[in-house]
């Protein structure tokens, strides 16, 4: 099998993970690239007219891990680093976090190369519908469903859902979650990320015997994610001390206003113009006193450099991949100081809640609001608890115990249908 196309430092870190799961569980050798490489990788040319009147050529991608325990599920992500290594990563850390939930899923991840902030609103609608055209052979309500990551919403959805709608000759709500409301999507999925990630914190706080009302809290990303894990956190009465984006980063030991913040994001897009007065090196924030730190970005922002400085209680991995095997080992040296969320259980819920809008989608039949969050925090307390059992009992780390349980429901699958001749 030629492997060269699963390169960089992303898809590496993948890997090295599994290595260490599947060294953990003594999978054997024989066994272990069926497990790791995906089942599908799709490249794609996306042809665009610019607004200035030239044509320019996008480079998407899709990466499908393994259709084993059902169709694929994974966000489509737009955004200058995009690369098939990426991808293919991203699609493999969603197959132990569909496994873990106990959803029917395996993982899939997709993509464009571009920045987003630089179309137009015209060019971005173009975009995105090229992009699904191409995808259309490879996708399908019980094939790969689609949803948003980072520099994609709830309107790129839309626009995936109708172009893929329009070439069946019948609406089909159900191909990609993330939708509006208004177009089969489900109340609480904007939010549902966010939300579980505060859910989880609260757990951890519990259990360390830490007061909601007396804890603070730093917020690295400021997106989807990590703006509303602040707003839930706050909610709890925890007191945000920091937040950042790719702009700016803020650091007040008073607290920050957490509605203000999110104000003037939804005015200007951005961080950047909040205040002048708590600005902070964006590279110092995470090294900050805190109880709760929330890396909600992107990759790989903890690592062997910076990770003995952290001076938090509770990281809870609202990003995906934020934490390098470097950095997990100095965590590890750390025994008890640091409680480690790990990603794929921590920002679970938005892929939780993708299912339920799934499953609403094919009965035609929707829930309330608090049935969709009653649900949501019934699977992730199940998760959390089998994640913190298996710790316990086999003396592990929390992300090798949330990945050996996410890899054993893979390997057992695989092994039951066999090998297709």
């Amino acid at each position: 099998m030629n492997r060269s196309i699963y390169s960089g430092p992303v898809f590496q870190m993948a890997r090295r993970q599994f290595e260490r799961v599947a060294d953990h569980v003594q999978i054997p050798e024989m066994e272990r690239d069926r497990l790791l490489y995906p089942k599908r990788a799709i490249a794609v040319s996306c042809p665009i007219h610019r607004d200035d009147g030239r044509t320019e050529v996008y480079q998407g991608y899709r990466v499908q891990h393994h259709l084993t325990l059902g169709p694929t599920k994974g966000g489509t992500r737009f955004a200058p680093s995009v690369d098939v290594g990426e991808v293919a990563a991203l699609a493999i850390w969603m197959s132990w976090k569909c496994a873990l939930a106990g959803l029917p899923y395996g993982g899939a991840k997709g993509g464009i190369t571009v920045d987003p902030y630089a179309l137009s609103p015209r060019e971005l609608e173009a975009l995105s519908r090229r992009y699904m055209q191409e995808m259309i052979p490879f996708v399908g309500p019980h094939t790969d469903v689609m949803a948003p990551d980072m520099g994609t919403n709830e309107q790129v959805m839309a626009w995936f859902m109708d172009t893929y709608s329009m070439y069946r000759g019948q609406t089909i709500n159900e191909i990609v979650t993330g939708k509006p409301v208004s177009a089969g999507g489900t109340l609480g999925r904007r939010e549902a990320t966010g939300r579980g990630v505060a859910y989880l914190v609260s757990r951890a706080l519990d259990r360390l015997g830490i007061l909601a009302g007396g804890a603070t809290a730093i917020i690295q990303g400021f997106g989807n994610v990590g703006s509303v894990t602040a707003y839930s956190l706050a909610e709890r009465g925890i007191k945000i001390l920091g937040v950042s984006d790719h702009t700016a980063a803020y650091y007040d030991p008073a607290g920050l206003d957490v509605a203000k913040l999110q104000g003037h994001v939804a005015i200007s897009g951005q961080l950047a113009g909040f205040s002048a007065q708590s600005l902070i090196d964006p590279s110092e924030l995470l090294a900050q006193k805190c109880d709760v730190l929330v890396p909600a970005a992107v990759e790989q922002v903890i690592t062997g450099e910076n990770a003995s400085e952290l001076k938090c209680r509770i990281l809870a991995e609202g990003a995906n991949g934020p934490t390098t095997p470097e950095a997990d080992s100095i965590l590890h040296q750390r025994g008890d100081e640091i409680f480690v969320l790990p990603d794929i259980l921590c920002n679970a819920g938005g892929v939780v809640v993708s299912y339920f809008e799934w499953v609403q989608d094919l009965q035609r039949l929707f829930w309330e609001e608090a049935e969709v969050f009653d649900r949501l925090y019934k699977i992730l307390e199940r998760s959390y608890q089998q994640m913190m059992a298996r710790a316990k009992r086999d003396r592990i780390s929390h992300r090798m115990a949330a990945m050996a349980i996410g890899v054993d429901v893979v390997q057992s699958a695989k092994r039951t249908r066999g090998l297709f001749p």
